[in-house]
């Protein structure tokens, strides 16, 4: 192998490390807004949020627009679900920019799919804007 081969092949290997540290930073970063899903905690699931950050989406029939801070009340609101599951589907980063697709099923009695775009700030992922669908309750 030549150097400039070994040379490469090390920065390809950190650019790997650094691609997939990227992925993990990702899901600890929704990892309050899945915890929050199971405890009910608002306030927590406030913190995976920029502060100008918006929800979208419609539960049975009705559509809702909600900043950050009225959307940690609904969570509040809805109590704990302790039977709730998730599953990451997909996460997608570009640079400082990322998207997620988090399914939820026994969210109350609900099936989510989220859609959240990601923005990384100050070396910290955040949630920017959830976008959600309800499945049967739409």
């Amino acid at each position: 192998m030549s150097s400039n081969t070994a040379a490469l092949s090390v920065e390809n290997e950190a650019d790997e490390a650094q691609s997939f540290a990227e992925y993990k930073a990702i899901e600890k970063a929704l990892k309050p807004y899945i915890d929050a899903a199971k405890t009910g905690d608002g306030a927590l699931a406030r913190t995976a949020f920029l502060d100008h950050a918006y929800v979208t989406g419609s539960v049975g029939g009705e559509h809702y627009d909600m900043d950050a801070d009225t959307f940690a009340g609904a969570v509040s609101e809805g109590g704990a679900a302790p039977d709730v599951q998730h599953h990451i589907a997909w996460i997608n980063v570009s640079g400082p920019a990322a998207a997620a697709r988090v399914e939820f099923i026994h969210w109350g009695e609900n099936r989510f799919t989220d859609f959240f775009v990601l923005y990384k700030k100050d070396g910290a992922w955040k949630i920017s804007g959830k976008v959600y669908d309800s499945h049967s309750k739409n």
